[in-house]
């Protein structure tokens, strides 16, 4: 587990699915998604299933954030494609719980993620697509210390429309200057 002030990232359950079932077939949490089908939740729990054969590094977390003495899932993050030779790896973020965006716990659960990959993963890069309509997730790279380092032109098509995809990166020593 790794916890924060107020908010943890913690290992992903079966019984979490319903939410993360609900949550990706709402339009407003897939608009800065990959996801733009439906979602059963016997397609989650494969998902699911094929997430808990990946490397323990590359699970997708959940985000807990403490509410009256409870924890409850609002989110979910975590790191794919490591190259652990290069010492890099990528990382998403989605807050699925509308009732938490716009209050900076996208912010810091992606600073207690990127914490872990540079402090325990020893990674010295971390990278991140994000889609240039969704300025609520730049603004919060941004925050943590991510740089703009490129742009994929018109490289995603959702709902009716091309897309560019923002590329962003940390670098190990930036974060350590930051801190």
């Amino acid at each position: 587990m790794i916890v924060g002030e107020g908010i943890r990232l913690r290992a992903i359950e079966k019984h979490d699915l319903p939410l993360f079932v609900e949550w990706f077939n709402d339009p407003q949490v897939l608009e800065g998604l990959l996801v733009y089908l439906p979602i059963s939740q016997e397609e989650e729990e494969s998902w699911y299933t094929n997430m808990l054969k990946r490397p323990g590094p590359e699970h997708v977390l959940g985000i807990d954030l403490l509410v009256d003495e409870e924890w409850n899932l609002i989110g979910s993050c975590g790191f794919h494609d490591i190259d652990w030779r290069c010492r890099s790896g990528e990382i998403g973020i989605s807050i699925g719980d509308k009732r938490y965006w716009n209050k900076g716990f996208g912010t810091q659960a992606v600073r207690l993620l990127v914490n872990y990959g540079f402090n325990t993963l020893n990674l010295n890069r971390i990278a991140l697509d994000v889609y240039e309509n969704n300025p609520r997730a730049i603004r919060a790279y941004e925050k943590v210390g991510f740089v703009h380092e490129g742009r994929k032109r018109q490289a995603m098509f959702k709902n009716g429309q091309y897309m560019d995809i923002l590329l962003m990166s940390l670098l190990r020593s930036e974060w350590q200057d930051e801190r």
